[in-house]
């Protein structure tokens, strides 16, 4: 078992490096599954030590395999063992039914699912029922099995992937395993990572099962997990004589009427992040407001573009969205901005204007949730979160720039590369996170990173902080809570 690797593929990608190890590297596919049967099991016998009564789902392919592999290292452990078939386990063939037999032949029992009957008591589930073929909707017995084992009090482990997971594109495709942990194989699947998959996979492991790496640096990833590893270098270690002015000034535009809060967020995050300097332009009434409540940022009342001009001349790097609104002052504000080819984060309000009246720049970010998505695509909130990848592709090659794609697994999209963030909790979904990322990448940005370095760092900084503050519980995560984390997560490499 090893850490959750860099590379992120899509499971065509996994078949091939399967086929290659078997085809090239004279591993057989036997081999393969008895280690992937044994990594399974020997990571719950690490997570739940106690549990001494095993139900195995085994279903009628080479998933199943794998739980025929575990259900026997189980007994041979001294558990006790249940293998549930279901399917048409008369066909079963090849590594998967020589892993049946052998089970079998050290005494094991299986028996078929019964719907009537359900699961018997147990200390842990071994989901080994479809694995990551599934392309349709699970129905019938495959469908009233699943439902079973996500109502049995017993956690869930899955093996490869949650089944009925689509593990490609993070969709449920209908009844879905809901897992506490799962242990995938030979190369990452992106769609544990992303959309619904972040729900049903529960914790990640990954093992490569001792393929060769010439194997994976053979196929070209579809995406790159983000990590601060590499990411902290880049803003390096500051000279001793260094001035504000060495740092960026980055100007925010947003905090209409009744919105001063977004902004401010955004302004602190920036700040926060390493900014030199951090201005605001919001609506006049605001701007005392905004200085009151942070000191450290510069806040002026504009009334109009022709009174931000003289704010924009300062600045290196600009962002505009956070409080917006979408009446015709902030209209008018957009519209300056983008004339403009400095560095911009565009988020919130600035989005959903763009999405009336599209252009394309390569200078800017662009952080759009899911709904935001669908606007700027002219499709639906649930076309976006069923083909995430593809519609982040979509976003940067239609708006231009770098596309950061929120929600469970962000993903961030350059011309060529994509990453996917696998870090941050369900406490983030509470107003005003995504106004202190846009901060955060603006802050960033005013210190000299390029735009994809800047998302990517930036998002993981956001996610890493947010994981850090719900050390003291989920619930009741406030966007604020960010900053006191981020502060340390931004000075990683200080001596």
């Amino acid at each position: 078992m090893s850490s959750i690797p860099e590379h992120i593929f899509l499971v065509e990608q996994v078949r091939e490096m399967d086929r290659m190890a078997i085809g090239k590297c004279d591993i057989p596919g036997y081999t393969l599954m008895q280690r992937a049967g044994k990594a399974a099991f020997e990571l719950f016998r690490t997570t739940w030590p106690n549990a001494r009564e095993v139900v195995v789902v085994a279903g009628p392919g080479n998933n199943g395999g794998d739980g025929y592999v575990i259900a026997r290292l189980a007994r041979s452990a001294g558990m006790q063992v249940h293998v549930l078939q279901s399917g048409d386990h008369s066909r079963l063939s090849g590594d998967a039914a020589r892993a049946r037999d052998e089970y079998l032949e050290h005494g094991g029992q299986c028996i078929a699912f019964d719907a009537q009957q359900g699961l018997p008591e147990c200390d842990l589930i071994i989901d080994a029922l479809l694995g990551s073929g599934l392309t349709r909707a699970v129905e019938g017995e495959f469908a009233v099995l699943i439902q079973a084992m996500n109502a049995h009090p017993a956690p869930i482990l899955s093996v490869d992937v949650p089944s009925g997971l689509d593990a490609d594109r993070g969709v449920a495709l209908g009844e879905t395993v809901s897992a506490r942990a799962t242990m995938t194989f030979v190369g990452m699947k992106l769609g544990l990572m992303t959309g619904a998959g972040c729900r049903h996979a529960g914790s990640l492991y990954f093992d490569g099962l001792q393929i060769p790496d010439e194997v994976s640096r053979a196929i070209s990833a579809c995406c790159h997990r983000v990590s601060l590893d590499g990411l902290h270098s880049l803003l390096g270690m500051r000279a001793p004589d260094a001035h504000k002015g060495d740092f960026g000034h980055v100007l925010l535009v947003g905090g209409n009427a009744g919105m001063a809060g977004s902004v401010t967020l955004a302004a602190q995050a920036a700040a926060r992040a390493g900014s030199g300097l951090v201005s605001v332009a919001t609506v006049p009434q605001h701007a005392g407001q905004i200085s009151a409540a942070c000191p450290e940022v510069m806040a002026h009342g504009v009334r109009n573009s022709k009174e931000l001009e003289p704010l924009i001349r300062r600045a290196t790097v600009l962002a505009i969205g956070p409080g917006l609104g979408q009446d015709p002052w902030a209209r008018d504000l957009l519209s300056k901005v983008l004339e403009l080819d400095l560095p911009t984060v565009v988020d919130a309000d600035a989005l959903n204007l763009l999405a009336l009246d599209p252009v394309q720049k390569e200078s800017w970010v662009l952080t759009p949730h899911p709904g935001e998505a669908a606007r700027l695509l002219k499709t639906t909130t649930r076309e976006i979160q069923q083909h995430r990848l593809e519609r982040a592709r979509a976003l940067q090659e239609q708006y231009g720039g770098v596309c950061v794609l929120k929600g469970c697994g962000t993903l961030v999209a350059a011309q060529e590369q994509v990453s996917v963030c696998s870090a941050g909790n369900p406490g983030m979904a509470s107003g005003g996170m995504g106004d202190v990322l846009t901060g955060i990448i603006a802050g960033l940005l005013a210190q000299g990173l390029e735009l994809y370095d800047a998302a990517r760092y930036g998002v993981q900084l956001h996610a890493r902080s947010a994981d850090m503050a719900a050390l003291d519980g989920q619930r009741g995560l406030l966007a604020s809570d960010l900053f006191s984390p981020l502060r340390s997560l931004v000075n990683a490499d200080r001596d």
